[in-house]
Parts: structure tokens; C-alpha cells; sequence
């Protein structure tokens, strides 16, 4: 055989692992056929596909069976195939695929373009000598890969799982398939304190559907679905506690998710709910919590205000946020602070003076309850009225004073 002859089956080759659309076929085939690799991202089969179509093309164009940096690449694929439960059948089952229709299409391509059939055979033979290296290579590091696995304890595999499905993009499409999860549905991230036993021991019980571990300080779970709130403030399938949860989510947008999570469980403790909080019924209190840089605008713009009411600045700022807490009902604040509806009235007055603010208009009652809970938090376990109109230890200059981000 002439090398010019070879160097234009390599072409042709080349010509059609090239074409655009032929990945994307391969890749909708795979996941049409093969079950257990459907579940994974399209990006990632075709990241494979292509690396091993390249690696295979240059062992053609050389006439050779797999280097060891190519095994080695085989090796790295099976290793994640592995960790995302993906059984070594349908690893070879989706090779197939893509064989099948890899061929099929250099076929059809040879025909037009005065290729010997006799060149192409001899070019298939040479490739199934380099796949079968590569299979081999392949299954023996599955099984590895699978009996390593099997050693590790459950919790630390879930930890490990959870914390790559919680970095998002795509590891945690990965994460998600490794997990066996399924995400059609999207994805759920449920946070809470570590503490809630009640709720830990009932989400591990619920194996098939959540994910649990402690991650950074709290309990996390991801689940595939959205845990209900019971009347008696515990939740359906959720027994006890306070937690909060963000979803529904694809794996990929679930590091956001899990911050939104955080910010709701944040929210529920601050207003005294428990159960399953989602983030959208408290999206306010959550979006309060997480700009502190506004809530330091706010404070800095009234701090005058604070100083004008001097040592009733703390009583009027606790009449305001439980006034507006009852939705406004005097007779419900008055008894939530032991006082005459009166000095709730008189303290809501005071504070409409002093900072120029409506607290009946309702962004007016937005920043007001803002800027009183800025203001209490800042004075918290501080005597109340310090001799100077600020939060004690302070002056009206504001350092020190009031939480800045």
C-alpha cells in the first residue's frame, strides 16, 4: 500500500470526525441508547467523545496501537464513570454507539470520494486493534475505580458528592449523575443547623431521595423534592427544627441555590418560623440579610435621626418594628411590648419626625423596618438610651456604630 494511499484514508478520516454536525449526532445517539448515560450532561459526552475520536485519528494516521498518555486518558474517563455509578456496560455501550455511527459515516463519505473499500477495511481493522487495547484498558480501571469506591464510608462518599454538587457548572452535573439523582425536576437545597437531630435523622431516612451531609458548619441536604410545610410548623417528610430551602434547581445553579438556602434559614430565625422555609416566602427579610453595604447606607443617611431621639432612640426603634410586624395593628404591638397603645402610637410618630420616613406608605414600611433592625442590631446587649444619642461606645460620627458589610 502506497503511504498516499493511506494518508488519503486518514483524511477522509479526519474529514469526518471533523464535521460539525457529527458530534451532536453522536452525542443525541448515545443518550437516545444508552440509559445510564443519558443522565449526564451533553457537554460532558461529547468532551469524551471527541478526546477519544482525536487520540484514535492520530494512532490511524501512525499506524500504532494507544500510547500510554492516550491509556492513561482511559483510564482518568473511566475512573469519573465510575464515581457517577455509571456501570461499565454502559460505558462500552456508548463507545459502541459512537463507533457505529463514526463508520458508518466515513462509509458514505469513502464511497463519493473514490476511497477503496479495501483501504477503509484495512483502516477499521488497525482501529479495532487500538479499540480493544483501549477496552481493555478501560474496564480494568472501572472495576478498580468501583472496588475503591466500595471501601470509602457512606458518609464520606456523600460528603465528597454534596460538596461537588454544591461548587455548581458543570461538576455538578457530574456530582448529580454520580449521585444517581434524577433532575428533570430540578434539584432542591435544603440548610439548617447542625443541631436540628430531629430533622437530620428524618431527611437520612428519606436515602433515595436527599443527599446529606454536614458541609462548613450545617446541615445540607439536596433533595429531588420540595419538602411542604405541615401546619404545625414542622414539614411533610421533614420532621422538626428550622430549615431553609431554595429550589427548584439544575446542578449547575446549585452553589446559588445553596446561598439562597442559607439566607432564608437566616430569615426564618430572625422572625421566629420553623419547618421549611423557601426563601421566596421571606425573599424580603433574605434580601435584607444579604446587603449589608445598603443597610449601612440607610443607617449612615438617619444617623442624625438616631442622635435627635437620643435615649428614646431604642424604644421607639422596638415600637416601630413590632407596629409593623402585627401589620400595623396598634393593640397587637402594644402587647407584644407590654406598653399602652398610646406610646406605640406616640413612638411611630416620634420616629416619622425624625427621619423624614412614612411608615404608612409601603416602601416607606420597607425602610423603616430596615433601618430598625439596623439599629437594634447594632445596639444589641447595649444599655438602652447612652448618654450620647448613639449605640454605646460610640459617637454620632458612626465608627463602630452600625454593621457596614
Amino acid at each position: 500500500m502506497r503511504r498516499e494511499d493511506w494518508g488519503g484514508v486518514v483524511d477522509l478520516i479526519e474529514r469526518v470526525v471533523g464535521e460539525e454536525d457529527l458530534l451532536a449526532s453522536v452525542v443525541g445517539g448515545v443518550r437516545a441508547t444508552v440509559r445510564e448515560v443519558a443522565v449526564l450532561p451533553a457537554a460532558d459526552i461529547a468532551g469524551h467523545t471527541r478526546a477519544l475520536l482525536a487520540a484514535a485519528t492520530r494512532a490511524l494516521a501512525a499506524g500504532r496501537g494507544p500510547t500510554e498518555a492516550e491509556l492513561s486518558f482511559v483510564e482518568e474517563l473511566a475512573h469519573t464513570r465510575a464515581r457517577q455509578g455509571v456501570p461499565i456496560e454502559a460505558v462500552l455501550g456508548a463507545i459502541h454507539v459512537a463507533e457505529r455511527a463514526i463508520w458508518s459515516r466515513a462509509r458514505d463519505t469513502a464511497a463519493g470520494s473514490g476511497i477503496d473499500a479495501g483501504l477503509l477495511l484495512d483502516a477499521r481493522e488497525l482501529y479495532d486493534d487500538w479499540a480493544e487495547a483501549v477496552r481493555a484498558r478501560l474496564i480494568r480501571a472501572h472495576r478498580e475505580a468501583v472496588a475503591a469506591g466500595s471501601h470509602a464510608p457512606a458518609a464520606e462518599r456523600d460528603l465528597t458528592v454534596l460538596r461537588r454538587l454544591l461548587v455548581g457548572g458543570s461538576a455538578a452535573g457530574l456530582a448529580a449523575a454520580e449521585a444517581g439523582l434524577p433532575v428533570g425536576g430540578g434539584l432542591w437545597v435544603l440548610v439548617a443547623r447542625p443541631g436540628e437531630h430531629g430533622l437530620e435523622q428524618s431527611l437520612r431516612e428519606q436515602a433515595a431521595q436527599a443527599l446529606v451531609a454536614h458541609v462548613d458548619g450545617l446541615l445540607v441536604a439536596v433533595l429531588t423534592r420540595a419538602p411542604a410545610v405541615r401546619a404545625a410548623g414542622g414539614t411533610a417528610g421533614v420532621a422538626g427544627g428550622t430549615a431553609g430551602v431554595a429550589g427548584p434547581a439544575e446542578p449547575e445553579e446549585l452553589s446559588g441555590a445553596r446561598r439562597l438556602a442559607l439566607a432564608a434559614l437566616t430569615a426564618a430565625e430572625s422572625t421566629g418560623r420553623t419547618g421549611a422555609v423557601h426563601v421566596a416566602d421571606v425573599a424580603v427579610l433574605a434580601a435584607v440579610a444579604d446587603r449589608a453595604d445598603l443597610a449601612a447606607m440607610l443607617t449612615d443617611r438617619h444617623r442624625a435621626a438616631w442622635t435627635a431621639l437620643g435615649a428614646q432612640a431604642r424604644p421607639v426603634a422596638l415600637a416601630v418594628r413590632a407596629w409593623l410586624e402585627a401589620g400595623r395593628e396598634v393593640g397587637a404591638a402594644a402587647g407584644r411590648l407590654f406598653v399602652h397603645p398610646n406610646t406605640v402610637r406616640n413612638r411611630v410618630q416620634r420616629f416619622a419626625e425624625a427621619t423624614g420616613i412614612d411608615p404608612f406608605d409601603t416602601f416607606g414600611a420597607m425602610n423603616a423596618w430596615w433601618l430598625c433592625c439596623t439599629w437594634l442590631a447594632a445596639v444589641e446587649g447595649a444599655p438602652a438610651g447612652p448618654a450620647s444619642g448613639s449605640p454605646a461606645g460610640t459617637g454620632p460620627s458612626g465608627a463602630g456604630s452600625f454593621p457596614r458589610g
